[in-house]
């Protein structure tokens, strides 16, 4: 507070509050010590005189009205009055601590850590809230490599886990390969974009093939696809990061009559071109991952492989969409899971189910939750980590499982070094304002009280 600058107005209310505080101290009040005791020994000698219901009678008596009487006159002084008053007495350059003792000092002081303290248990977990969150993040962990597994390929098709295996069978069922066949050939399902080799390219895309084409065309992305595809097929070009990451956007003459004119009748055929792959041999794409091809860096593995190299590699070992989907059930378990037991542990606490289902990631509304995603989805990071490291096998990274990390972990160092800090201050003045709230209309009643009799004027 010594250092603190004062504002104009913060400095005028500093001077008139200890010029007041001053002139209060200096009033002599008369002692009151004993005066209850003295009232109550004449009322207790009246009534023992026989006078008791005339006693009676003046205390329930209503106060005389002083009209007709000269009404006395109370005069409030202006604001500049009071400032030009307090700078004549005690000067111009005091401090809110002038106002206080130390102890009083003090005191203030470890009220406002007592308050940081009440906020910071807020977001403080528990035994409890730990358990849920690390239970989740291994429960999911262990479904991914239990149930998931590393796809392999195998005479009788692509098989993994149980759960992996289910979720490609559910898709094929879905999506019939010869219904695909069929759409893909139609004339609604072709789109520019879709060069098979280098052909129909009048720029040359290197890697471009019938097992890559899909990884490196970023039309085929589940997500780029719904802009960069859609884009393509309104302009009749193909857009591509080739396997060199070096990025082209070209037209595709020969294929001029797969061009849409309406932007509805584009993202129609962009929905329908994204059915018609999503089982085929080589199918979709993993989310952005075609963005890999950029990175064009690193050494690993014994054949010193570049990044792009490995994503490569793990899409041409099938890592696609469908796998990205399985993936994703070990990571909606962990919320899930996170979720759940959080709702079920604020209504034990006592709040309202309301106030506990736990939808939104607001730290106002539920001040735990974030850091409980972060510790689950942080364990079960670690163990996908160590599942990498012991295999050797980039196919057993969790790809969304890593994104919800990143997430999360962002969400989480945002919240600690930027939100919390001025999230801690507001809570803190909202409870000194409350307070001060309360002063002030303690302050109008008193002042109502007095001046009842009085008629007030305000210079």
């Amino acid at each position: 507070m010594g250092k603190y600058r004062y504002s104009e107005v913060e400095q005028q209310i500093n001077n008139v509050l200890l010029h007041q505080a001053i002139e209060l101290a200096e009033i002599r009040r008369p002692s009151t010590v004993g005066m209850e005791k003295q009232i109550s020994d004449s009322e207790a000698l009246l009534r023992s005189l026989g006078y008791g219901t005339q006693l009676s009678t003046l205390k329930n008596a209503p106060r005389k009205s002083s009209a007709g009487s000269q009404q006395k006159v109370m005069v409030v002084p202006s604001w500049e009055k009071l400032c030009l008053d307090a700078e004549k007495h005690v000067g111009g350059g005091n401090r809110l601590e002038d106002l206080f003792t130390e102890e009083e000092l003090a005191s203030n002081e470890l009220a406002i850590r007592q308050l940081n303290a009440d906020y910071n248990a807020l977001h403080h977990l528990d035994k409890y809230d730990i358990a849920i969150c690390a239970g989740a993040g291994l429960l999911g962990a262990a479904v991914n490599i239990l149930l998931v597994g590393i796809p392999q390929r195998t005479p009788e098709g692509l098989k993994g886990g149980t759960l992996a295996n289910y979720v490609r069978e559910w898709f094929d069922k879905k999506f019939p390969a010869d219904e695909m066949e069929r759409l893909a050939n139609s004339k609604v399902g072709k789109v520019p974009y879709d060069s098979q080799d280098n052909r129909n390219t009048e720029i040359w895309v290197e890697g471009l093939s019938t097992y890559y084409h899909r990884l490196l065309s970023l039309g085929h992305d589940p997500l780029l696809g719904l802009v960069v595809g859609v884009a393509d097929i309104l302009t009749g070009r193909m857009t591509t990061i080739d396997k060199k990451g070096k990025i082209v956007s070209q037209v595709i003459r020969n294929y001029a009559d797969r061009k849409e004119r309406d932007i509805f009748a584009a993202i129609a055929k962009q929905i329908i071109h994204f059915k018609s792959d999503i089982t085929t041999s080589m199918g979709l794409p993993a989310p952005l991952m075609g963005l890999f091809n950029l990175l064009q860096f690193g050494s690993i593995g014994e054949e010193e492989q570049t990044i792009a190299e490995i994503v490569q590699g793990m899409y041409y070992e099938r890592y696609d969409f469908i796998h990205f989907c399985t993936l994703s059930i070990p990571v909606m378990i962990v919320e899930v899971v996170i979720r759940i037991g959080y709702g079920i542990k604020r209504i034990k606490e006592g709040y309202s189910i309301k106030d506990s289902i736990p939808f939104s990631m607001s730290s106002e509304k539920h001040p735990k939750l974030g850091t409980m995603m972060f510790i689950g989805h942080s364990a079960a990071t670690a163990v996908n980590a160590g599942k990498v490291f012991f295999t050797k096998n980039p196919m057993a990274i969790s790809y969304p499982q890593w994104i919800a990390f990143a997430k999360y972990s962002f969400r989480q160092l945002k919240w600690a070094l930027i939100e919390k800090t001025e999230a801690r201050d507001a809570y803190v003045r909202g409870v000194l304002n409350e307070e001060l709230e309360e002063i002030f209309v303690s302050v109008g009643t008193t002042f109502a009280e007095v001046s009842a009799e009085y008629m007030v004027v305000c210079e």
